[in-house]
């Protein structure tokens, strides 16, 4: 089993990889698919049945399956090297992956209101909803390559910060796209 091991891990990475693609896109769909919704007839039905199907393709064709392929060879290469089980950083990539799972399944959630028109949310909220991604990505690959406690306090200081810089780029957009609607 374990010469199998590089082909497993490297299906993991591409499904991590395509996983994320779909998590990073979807919010910016749902974006679309409320602005789109405060626009007038027919411009609204038009721009809301195309972004629903785009949304639809995207989470079920793409996202799901790759998140679902992604968390199996997980578990296979920790059936494979079960002794990672037993190192701290693995145990804080976990916490990590549970987060990520839950920001999934809460987009999903999102995802079935906006496919029934239910608005609950501004844009703007999914402008920072898109950044929950970013963050667990950025978390788990400074984990998984550093491994040590002491870097990773430096990498979770990296990370607020990284927080705090896609917090003040949404306002700058916020207020460029305020000033200027057509950006």
């Amino acid at each position: 089993m374990a010469e199998y091991y590089n082909y497993i891990k490297s299906l993991h990475l591409i499904f991590v990889i395509t996983w994320f693609a779909g998590l990073f896109y979807i919010p910016r769909l749902f974006v679309y698919q409320i602005e789109a919704f405060h626009k007038p007839s027919p411009e609204k039905e038009i721009l809301g049945k195309q972004l629903k199907l785009m949304a639809k393709r995207l989470w079920f064709i793409i996202t799901w399956p790759s998140a679902i392929l992604a968390i199996l060879f997980a578990i296979w290469l920790l059936v494979i090297m079960p002794e990672w089980l037993q190192q701290g950083w693995m145990h804080v990539k976990l916490l990590f992956v549970l987060l990520l799972i839950i920001y999934h399944l809460k987009t999903h959630v999102i995802f079935k209101e906006l496919q029934r028109d239910e608005v609950k949310y501004s844009s703007r909220y999914m402008r920072i909803w898109n950044e929950g991604a970013t963050i667990i990505l950025f978390s788990v690959v400074f984990l998984v390559v550093l491994k040590n406690s002491i870097n990773w306090i430096f990498g979770v200081i990296g990370i607020f910060v990284l927080a705090v810089l896609l917090m003040l780029g949404i306002k700058l957009y916020k207020s460029i796209r305020d000033k200027n609607p057509e950006v």
